[in-house]
This record gives C-alpha cells, structure tokens and sequence, in this order.
C-alpha cells in the first residue's frame, strides 16, 4: 500500500495510472474526464509553477471557485509544494471572504471566472477556467516536500454562524492518518463516489482525499442541484454517496425523475452534518432500496473517524452514530440538566486539528489533558452506542426548561404528513423564549398548524411544543447545505411581527 507523508501525495504511481480518477461535470452535464496520469500531472504542474514563483513552504494559497477536477489538482499541488491550502467559501459575502483571505495569509487565489469579481483588490489571482491556468502551470515532476511533525497542510474556515469564521488548522500526519482508517473500515477501490457538496467544506474533501487514496472513480459535481444528482447517479452508475438531510429532502420532491430513474446501483449512502429522522430513513431506503445508510458524524476541527461499528458485532441502532472508533477516545461531560448517559462530546484522536488560526481571543478548544470539546450533545445507551442530541450552542431555555431543537424536530417529524422540520427560539415575555417550527409537508400530504401543534403535545414535552408552525415548501440551506437556522429565526420573527407572509 502507498503509505504517503505528504497529504498531497496520495496518487499510488504503482497503479494503473490509466484509471479514471474523476469525472467532471459541470452545471449542463458536460463531462471532463482525468485519469490518474492526468490528475498527477496537473498537481505536479502546480507544485512546480508556485516553487518557480518563489512561493515558500508554509505560505498560503487560497482557493475561491465552485468544485472541479482542476480544484481538487490545485489543492494535491499546493500541498506536494509545502504550501498551505485554503480552500475558500464562495457562498460567504465579499466583506466576508475578503476577511477570510487576509486573515489566512494568502498570498495567491486560484478562483475561477465566476469568482474573479470576489478578489480583494492587489491580491495576486490565477484562474483556474481555460487556457490561463494552463499557461499558470510548469512542466517537471518536482519532489514532493516532506513535511515535519504537525505541519499544516490545510486550512478550513468555518461557517462563522456564531462569529467571525475561524481557521482550522489541519496537519499532514492527522489528515493522513484519518485516510488510513477510513480505508481500513471502507475501502472504495471498487466503488464510484458522487460528490456535490463544496470542496471547501470537510464533508466534500475528506472523500476526495479517500477516494484518490483508493485509486477509485469519483464523479463530481461543480455544486449540488437535486435533479444533477439524481441523473448522475444513474449515467455514471454511483455506488457511494455523502449526504446532508437537506439534500435528500430536496431529492425526494424530484417525484417524476426519480420514477423514471433508475437508482440501484447506490451500495452506500453516508448521512453526515446533521440527525437523520426515522420518517427520513424510510424514506431513504425507499427511494434507494438497495443502498446501506450510515449515520454518520464529524467536524473540521475533529475530523470524520469518530464512531464505528460496535466491537462485539452489534448491529448500529438506526438513529445511533455508532459505536466509538477503537482508535479514538471520546467521554461525554454533563451539564446541569443532562444525565450521567448525556453531555457534551469530547474526543482525542491522531486527527485532530492542530488550533485555531491567530485567534487568541477564544477560548482553547481543548482541555488540559488533550480532548476537543466538540459542543455536541450526545447521549449514550446501554451498548455504548451513541446518538447525537443537538448543538450546545443551538439549545435554548424556555421557562426554565432547556431545549434542543433537533429532540423538537425528530418528533415533528415522526408525523405522517412531515418530510422535514425546523425548530427555533422566538423572543416570549413570560417564558424568555418559546419554540417555533417551520415544516415541509410530505409529498401529497397537507398537515396543519394546529393539527402538527397537537401531535406534538401529545408525543413530547408540553414546553416542547411549537407555539407557531408554519408551512413551507423547503427550507433554506446555510453554505455548508446545513440547514440556515439564523435565516429562519429572522424569517419567523418577521413573520411574527406581520411583516412576512
């Protein structure tokens, strides 16, 4: 096995380098096609344009451009260089990404045409759309660099849905070392991966970087449209995906395409980012009858290998996370209203982020003795199993009692006539602050608001209950195709105040 140390070296040259590596498509179905030679190519040709343009180790190199296979090129050759990657969010605001490139560091963005107008003045730009990025590159095979101990390789900027974004800083080994787990537990040397979701974002690149390891075919998308995905999947026969709830939500109302398409090739769909709900489950495995669903959890700072199957060969819960990863130690650590059975995560692993980039003014992210504190609430059963609670920071008090809108949500959706819920806090004189729901109907389905209201009286907690619910026919999406809870609460209080309908 290629046992690399630079993570931008995972190209195995031993073989077949005439293997497809990734299909580009972009936005009309148009394919690119690159195999494993031609990929090796464009990232050696990187390499050696930033070391001819007087780039040194340890500089950064943003990236700012929708996915393609010269993204994912441009990201192997700033890494074989011993530069830092710092693929960008596009989605962020200019003021927002303008802060992102200058608190990185950048000394050069590689964007494409449809980015260019995002570049802060007097910063260097390469495009990466047509002959420019062609005449950017250099010929040659330069050595890979050889990183030390804990040296970044990459840079991931979070959301920044609580603050400024923040720069997670990534090394070589732990990347490597969480490519090398994942490829123990699934290897995807026969599998063929769809990837929609941003390169930016974690979810995204980490099977990027699995499936190159792999030798595999990965087809990629430039972003994630529901009827893009759908018709991928059967042209190019997927057998892998990742997937956020939205995404599938979003899949689910294609009624007509998905009746004439033809999805069984998908083996293996990876849920991640957010709970899945039993009624979406079903859903699942009737839309995808022969595909296996892992519920899965990670983040950037931690890393995708958390949780895996149960030692003693038990069989996941459908809503568990699974079991924890032998080769990670986790412990949850109550709070005031939680159990001995329920707290917030925290995780020590070889794939752990090395900090925070330059930010002083927050608090450590870990403990004294090693661990990340994720701010993830999870629950633990009987087995060991684990199941995801909600967000620490996206609970909120009402009337003394704490509440954690995903609890609210997966019940909301146990309704027959429920695909999909959101839950917030709106402002309430007497309670401090009170639930609200916003709620897509099933196909065919026409709930309403008191009718939802009732269910969940009857299912829940009474303070859990939504005191409004409204209707939608989708909910929005953050850029990480995370569910938008910041626009939904601004959307119910001005909806609460008559100024929306």
């Amino acid at each position: 096995m290629h046992t690399p140390r630079n993570l931008g070296d995972l190209i195995d040259r031993a073989a077949d380098p005439g293997r497809i590596a990734l299909i580009g498509v972009d936005a009309d179905l148009q394919e690119t096609p690159v195999t494993y030679a031609e990929l090796d190519a464009l990232a050696d040709g990187v390499a050696q344009a930033l070391r001819q343009g007087g780039y040194a180790p340890g500089e950064r190199i943003a990236l700012l451009a929708a996915n393609s296979v010269r993204y994912v090129a441009a990201v192997l050759g700033i890494m074989r260089a011993g530069l830092v990657a710092v693929p960008v969010n596009f989605k962020f605001p200019p003021a927002l990404i303008a802060y992102v490139l200058a608190d990185s560091g950048a000394r050069l963005v590689l964007h494409d045409e449809a980015r260019r107008a995002s570049l802060p003045p007097g910063l260097a730009g390469v495009p990466l759309d047509g002959e420019a990025f062609t005449r950017f590159l250099r010929p040659g095979r330069p050595a890979v660099h050889a990183p030390a101990a804990n040296e970044v390789a990459l840079m991931l900027y979070t959301s920044g849905s609580t603050g400024r974004p923040k720069g997670v800083r990534l090394s070589h080994d732990g990347q490597l070392w969480t490519v090398r787990m994942r490829r123990q537990a699934t290897p995807l040397g026969d599998e063929r991966a769809l990837i929609a979701a941003p390169l930016y974002h974690m979810n995204a690149l980490a099977l990027a970087f699995l499936s190159i390891a792999c030798h595999a075919t990965t087809v990629l998308l430039p972003q994630f449209t529901a009827p893009a995905y759908i018709r991928c999947i059967e042209r190019y026969r997927c057998t892998w995906l990742t997937a956020v709830p939205p995404m599938i939500a979003m899949m689910l109302r294609e009624r007509d395409l998905l009746a004439r398409t033809d999805l069984s090739s998908v083996k293996v769909i990876r849920m991640g980012s957010a709970p899945v709900s039993a009624s979406l489950l079903a859903q699942i495995h009737a839309m995808l009858p022969n595909a296996r669903v892992i519920n899965a959890y990670g983040t950037t700072e931690g890393g995708p290998v958390v949780f895996g199957p149960h030692p003693a060969g038990l069989p996941t819960p459908p809503m568990s996370v699974g079991h924890p990863h032998p080769e990670v130690s986790l412990r949850l650590v109550p709070g005031p209203a939680d159990g001995p059975d329920q707290g917030i995560l925290e995780m020590k692993s070889p794939g752990l982020m090395l900090g925070y980039h330059q930010r002083p003014d927050l608090a450590a992210p870990f403990t004294a003795d090693g661990y990340y504190a994720t701010g993830d609430v999870f629950r633990r059963d009987a087995d060991g199993f684990h199941y995801f609670v909600g967000r620490r920071d996206d609970m909120f008090v009402s009337g003394g009692e704490n509440i954690y809108p995903g609890e609210v949500e997966k019940i909301i959706e146990t309704h027959p006539g429920v695909q999909q819920a959101c839950v917030v806090p709106v402002p309430d004189d007497i309670k401090g602050q009170k639930p609200v729901a916003f709620v897509v109907p099933r196909p065919g389905a026409a709930p309403d608001e008191d009718e939802i209201r009732q269910y969940v009286l009857a299912n829940a907690a009474a303070y859990q209950h939504p005191r409004r619910v409204w209707l939608v026919d989708a909910l929005p999406l953050a850029s990480t195709n995370k569910l938008d809870r910041k626009a939904l609460q601004e959307l119910a209080l001005q909806r609460l105040a008559g100024a929306a309908p």
